[in-house]
């Protein structure tokens, strides 16, 4: 008996693994698409690192040293295919970007200003504790908690 999640009527991950349609294909279109390259990439540096591993541990010509991240290089980037096509998390990211779609940015100006008002609150705040520290160690100086 399988389980589902409340209100949801998607396949598991498992059984969307071995499939190869496009859930929704033209929404959430751009966050998928980076989601997948990130997947993709996060993937590619493992097996790179791997292989780094794999080629100082055993002995020159063995061709498990290529074949085992190469096989697990195209297992992550089907994956990575897979999973933003997964119906549950797909309509998570087509979610995400409609969201970000709502989103009012700043311009280039507003920007700027918003930007030197936390740098010069930064820098009024970090004067003010360092005098605030050298405040205390002269009062803890003068009472002898500290010499």
């Amino acid at each position: 008996m399988s389980r589902e999640i409340a209100g949801s009527n998607s396949a598991p991950l498992t059984s969307e693994l071995f499939q190869a349609s496009v859930y929704k294909p033209n929404q959430g279109r751009i966050v998928r698409q980076l989601t997948a390259l990130t997947i993709w990439i996060v993937v590619a540096l493992g097996c790179w690192a791997l292989y780094s591993t794999l080629r100082g541990t055993l002995e020159a010509g063995s061709l498990l040293i290529p074949a085992i991240p190469g096989v697990l290089l195209l297992a992550g980037a089907w994956f990575g295919y897979r999973v933003v096509n997964w119906p549950t998390f797909a309509d998570f990211l087509i979610a995400v970007e409609a969201e970000m779609n709502k989103v009012t940015w700043p311009s280039k100006d507003e920007l700027t200003r918003a930007a030197i008002v936390v740098i010069f609150t930064i820098f009024f705040l970090a004067i003010a504790l360092f005098l605030f520290d050298i405040l205390w160690q002269q009062v803890f100086s003068f009472i002898g908690v500290t010499s």
